[in-house]
């Protein structure tokens, strides 16, 4: 039966029984029925919300719409209610951003922190020694290490490294090993010493074991430390998991759905895929494997390793140690060391060879660069990758491998690049901008917290001339046409918020100094929120799948309780996540 057929035959029996105005209602709603188009089916539809999609025009939106894990549509509230069905969240004018991207962190090791003696934010010696003696209720059998990090001299009145007669006092016979909040100086006891075969003859390359009137006073810098981490039973399978699991869950609680961990093994990232494929972790993360012999002969063999949660594609070196320590490699000497300008962590052969088997396999070489000296060794050694190579085949005499002429898309990224001058600032611009086309062969990867972290004693360290090219985000910015955001954590807290509001503002959470530290180099909060989402994403070639609100990609978003592109940026701090989302599915609410 045709429609009009139906509509002739509906009008002969209704009138019967319906009166005209009866029947014509049933009619029109009948054919509107009918005529409506079927929506298409979506698992979430997020609507009535301000948006920032960080697409490449910045725009803002009020509605999009998920399936199986990935965003379908996004636009206006009408459009997309209209066009999808399914489950609706009310966002009643919440502002919503991607998931949020920590670019350097030590996910891993944070993890394991969390059951560590927490030093950070001590105020002396006393009082890290009044936390470490709550830890010995703990010990057992005085066989069990007491761990402990976060402490740092720069924070104390007495701003020299302590020494460990305190612990040895306290704990003759259990081992103590305490981390500097940055990892790159130790203080140990002597029991800890005695099991390292540590004397005060010991000398190690890229690093110190610090000897005063002929006595070891407990302080290891930099690869000195390495001697007595290495003896220290390393943790279970079991304990692993947890550890993850519970650094998991602290960063949902900030907006984290990426974190990009600076040095892994083998064995963890095995743990993670595993923990993944199981559903377990939920966390995506941008695996940096640690320069070890065990990750190079592996990884190099094998090739990248990448699912929708892990990404396994560079290696992490380190070039230097740190400012708060006095082991990052300087250009000249420390202001207030004379005769000092810190070490190299490798021979500059190393990061030469390294660069030329990474290049050659096709993964990305991140370095921690600290200091001014650091930092132009690695610009140099990223310019031409190869350079090693060339030198070892010609005495060979084999020839060079093909080169692409100018390298381009390498995304090769230094860690940190803290401390730097004008001349390598001009010469990371020259390497990424060819012909006027950036060619993103180098990132730079800052975590602006650190600025407002070691602004009090940071110009004693560096004097009055060098200071000004520390911290130095904007020009950074300029040189390389973007840059990656992190907080390093557990160097310093995790929160993002923390993130945004140094960058942007250049403050302490104090709100000290009034006017910004050195204000030049502070980032608007279009760049910022770029640094910590879509640059991110790109510094770990992903920027097609995360990083922004758009069609395609992952639904990894967060919800804030103001807008951080609104508020007095002062606020930022205070700022909370009201819920967290991966894949479009709710892993955290406030």
């Amino acid at each position: 039966m045709n429609l009009q057929n139906f509509q002739n035959l509906s009008v002969s029996k209704c009138s019967q029984c319906l009166s005209g105005k009866w029947l014509l209602a049933f009619l029109c709603f009948f054919l509107f029925a009918c005529s409506s188009p079927r929506k298409e089916k979506a698992d979430l539809i997020v609507h009535n919300a301000v948006i920032y999609t960080v697409d490449s025009s910045f725009s803002t939106a009020e509605s999009f719409a998920v399936k199986d894990g990935k965003i379908i549509a996004v636009g206006k509230n009408d459009s997309i209610l209209a066009k999808y069905d399914g489950e609706k969240f009310d966002a009643q004018g919440k502002a919503v951003f991607p998931g949020l991207i920590d670019a350097h962190c030590h996910f891993y090791s944070y993890g394991l922190g969390l059951k560590k003696v927490d030093l950070e934010g001590t105020r002396s010696f006393d009082e890290v020694i009044e936390k470490v003696k709550s830890q010995k209720l703990k010990v057992t059998g005085g066989s069990e290490w007491i761990i402990g990090r976060g402490w740092d001299q720069n924070d104390w009145d007495k701003k020299d490294f302590p020494t460990n007669e305190q612990l040895d006092a306290l704990f003759p016979n259990t081992p103590v090993f305490l981390t500097r909040v940055d990892g790159h100086a130790a203080l140990v006891n002597s029991e800890a010493l005695r099991r390292a075969n540590i004397s005060e003859k010991t000398k190690v390359d890229g690093g110190i074991v610090e000897v005063k009137n002929g006595k070891l006073t407990g302080i290891l810098v930099d690869n000195a430390v390495d001697l007595v981490s290495k003896i220290i039973p390393t943790a279970s399978k079991t304990e692993a998991r947890e550890a993850l699991l519970a650094a998991q869950k602290n960063c949902f609680t900030v907006g984290l759905t990426t974190v990009d961990d600076a040095g892994l093994d083998k064995q963890i990232v095995e743990l993670m895929d595993e923990l993944q494929k199981n559903n377990e972790l939920k966390m995506r993360v941008y695996a940096m494997l640690s320069d070890n012999k065990e990750n190079l002969g592996y990884y190099l063999e094998h090739g990248p390793y990448k699912t929708e949660r892990l990404n396994v594609r560079s290696f992490k070196f380190y070039a230097d140690g740190a400012l708060g320590s006095r082991g990052a490699c300087l250009l000249q000497d420390y202001s207030d060391k004379k005769a000092w300008k810190g070490f190299l962590l490798n021979k500059e052969m190393h990061f030469m060879e390294m660069a030329d088997q990474v290049f050659s396999k096709h993964w990305q070489m991140n370095t921690h660069c600290i200091g001014d000296s650091a930092c132009r060794l690695i610009i140099s050694t990223y310019s031409n990758p190869y350079q090693m190579s060339d030198m070892m085949r010609m005495m060979v005499k084999e020839p060079p491998p093909f080169k692409k002429e100018p390298y381009e898309n390498m995304r090769w990224r230094i860690e940190h690049f803290q401390v730097t001058t004008k001349q390598d600032i001009d010469s990371l611009y020259k390497f990424n901008f060819v012909d006027g086309k950036n060619r993103f062969n180098i990132i730079p990867s800052v975590q602006p917290t650190h600025a407002t972290s070691d602004m009090y004693w940071a110009k004693d360290r560096l004097g009055e001339e060098r200071i000004k090219y520390a911290y130095a985000y904007k020009d950074l910015l300029k040189a390389a046409g973007m840059v990656a955001l992190g907080t390093d954590f557990p160097v310093e807290n995790i929160n993002p918020m923390y993130t945004f509001y140094a960058a942007v503002a250049r403050k302490d959470l104090k709100g000290f100094p009034k006017d910004g530290f050195q204000m030049e180099n502070a980032l608007t909060r279009e760049e910022t929120l770029k640094g910590m989402t879509i640059w991110a994403a790109f510094a770990n070639f992903e920027e097609k799948e995360k990083g922004s609100i758009e069609t395609g990609k992952f639904a990894d978003f967060v919800i804030l309780d103001k807008d951080i592109m609104k508020i007095n940026i002062d606020e930022v701090p205070k700022v909370k996540v009201v819920s967290t989302y991966i894949n479009g599915e709710k892993i955290y609410s406030k």
